[in-house]
């Protein structure tokens, strides 16, 4: 008897102490996911509030940075935006064939006031005439010394999100027209701005205009040739009062001479290409 009586006792123990273990496994369990939620948590809200963010291109490489608005920034205080350790302001001018953003006005005379290179863009539809598209914007963006060139923005919205189910042929077409006019108007060659996705259909056709490409969550395939990197939707700077909260952060790939030079080298290349033709002529 007292023999069984060691071994309840010693099966107590190895239970409890099993049973001890377990518990033990479970608090640190509960302490490690606790902490975790915590983690997560404050991660989404510096997210939210722009104190982090999740693409953050070297400054020493990319010295070069700047702002895209709309009327989404509602009014701009360009004097306080301009402070914010920027170089550039693209300003959105037009939407399709007759609409111009309400804010265009207001900001384009803004920030001509700062110190700032500004230039303008236009959000491309696929619902209306590449040409009366560009006579939207030439009527509506007087063009300012040191303007840099424009911007037509060729990127997926509303019915056309899939570039599977667009009619590539007509878009190619009607975008070669809108560019075509406007560089003809400003005399100068227009940027292009897309998603990676979208980059694929017009790669080819446009292969000889500067790219400005979209990829806020990662670094822009080493394969694409860009001008302008669009890296975060989700930065927060002093200086504006919208309805969106966040603005858009670019960076030009160059240094602050290849910057201020950027508008004499498009045109110097537009003149050898003058000198090509005029020695075939």
């Amino acid at each position: 008897m007292k023999g069984c009586n060691l071994q309840v006792n010693e099966d107590n123990n190895a239970r409890q102490n099993v049973m001890g273990d377990i518990s033990h496994l479970m608090k640190r369990t509960i302490i490690v996911c606790a902490l975790l939620l915590i983690i997560f948590g404050t991660s989404c809200i510096l997210l939210y509030v722009g104190a982090i963010h999740i693409n953050n291109p070297s400054k020493a490489k990319y010295p070069i940075r700047g702002v895209d608005v709309s009327h989404y920034q509602g009014e701009i205080d360009w004097k306080q935006l301009s402070s914010e350790d920027i170089s550039f302001a693209y300003i959105k001018a037009t939407e399709g064939s007759s609409n111009k953003d309400e804010q265009f006005d207001n900001n384009w005379s803004g920030a001509q006031a700062t110190s700032l290179r500004i230039g303008a863009y236009h959000f491309f539809s696929l619902d209306s005439p590449g040409t009366t598209q560009a006579n939207n914007f030439c009527n509506t963006v007087k063009a300012v010394d040191d303007m840099l060139p424009p911007v037509v923005d060729v990127e997926p919205y509303g019915k056309y999100k899939d570039n599977d189910l667009i009619d590539k042929e007509a878009l190619l077409i009607e975008l070669r027209n809108y560019i075509e006019t406007i560089e003809a108007y400003y005399d100068m060659k227009p940027i292009i701005y897309t998603t990676e996705e979208w980059y694929t259909v017009i790669k080819d056709e446009f292969s000889d205009y500067d790219l400005w490409i979209r990829d806020v969550y990662g670094k822009p395939d080493k394969a694409i040739n860009w001008t302008f990197w669009q890296f975060s939707n989700r930065h927060v700077l002093p200086g504006y009062s919208g309805v969106e909260r966040y603005i858009d952060m670019n960076v030009f790939i160059g240094n602050e001479e290849d910057f201020l030079l950027y508008k004499d080298r498009m045109a110097e290349s537009k003149e050898d290409l003058r000198q090509e033709i005029r020695h075939f002529q």
